[in-house]
């Protein structure tokens, strides 16, 4: 009968070495938690979301109109998006119309919108001093109750409501949100959003055609 032979064992030296795998797995899984969380730390709304705060650029061609220059007049115009703020529950965005370019003798100007996003809502930032505004969200851990009538996407369902006498539906087909503010008196304004696009249509108008432009946009640029 064969006799069994034992071979010494550093006890200490194994222990130290189980210690040490366990160790380099904990670390691993610590990293791969890490990088999941890291991803998850911030809010994106499909509709209007960025990388970083660098300016996205489109271009957009449509028309306006208005008792002072006629009707369906060709309008062109840069669209330039930027993230000027981010916080954990969302973001606000600056959405500017610059070199704009018509042939009609009185400049268009279109002021700059802002907007707020969560996960869920795109909401129109409308304060005096919006740049300050959004300085003051950075720095809000949670977001503040914002008025339904400052809802300017929805991210599923559609949306109903009368504010005074503005009608307004909100509604998604496809990939598209598009928000419908509407007076009898012939007022209205509209904002079409895109998944993984932004916006991608603006149209405003005051009165009965009295004056108003409408713009898509037809190319991005970086």
């Amino acid at each position: 009968m064969a006799q069994l032979e034992f071979v010494p064992c550093n006890v200490e030296r194994l222990t130290a070495n189980i210690f040490a795998m366990k160790t380099r797995s904990m670390r691993a899984l610590f990293a791969l938690m890490s990088i999941f969380l890291a991803a998850r730390v911030f809010a994106a709304n499909p509709y209007l979301d960025a990388k970083d705060d660098k300016p996205m650029r489109a271009d957009c061609r449509g028309t306006e109109w208005g008792d002072e220059i006629g009707e369906d007049i060709p309008l062109a115009a840069r669209m330039i998006t930027t993230r000027i703020a981010q916080m954990p529950w969302g973001a606000v965005f600056k959405i500017e119309f610059v070199d704009l370019k018509s042939r009609a003798k009185q400049k268009r100007e279109i002021r700059p919108q802002y907007f707020i996003t969560t996960d869920e809502r795109i909401y129109l930032l409308n304060e005096e001093n919006n740049e300050a505004a959004a300085a003051k969200l950075s720095g809000m851990t949670e977001p503040s109750h914002f008025a339904q009538s400052d809802i300017r996407a929805i991210v599923s369902g559609k949306m109903e409501f009368q504010d005074g006498a503005y009608a307004t539906k909100i509604d998604i087909k496809g990939s598209e949100c598009t928000y419908l503010s509407s007076h009898d008196s012939g007022h209205y304004s509209k904002f079409v959003w895109k998944k993984g696009a932004g916006l991608v249509e603006y149209g405003s108008n005051y009165g009965a055609m009295k004056d108003g432009c409408r713009l898509k946009r037809v190319a991005l640029k970086k």
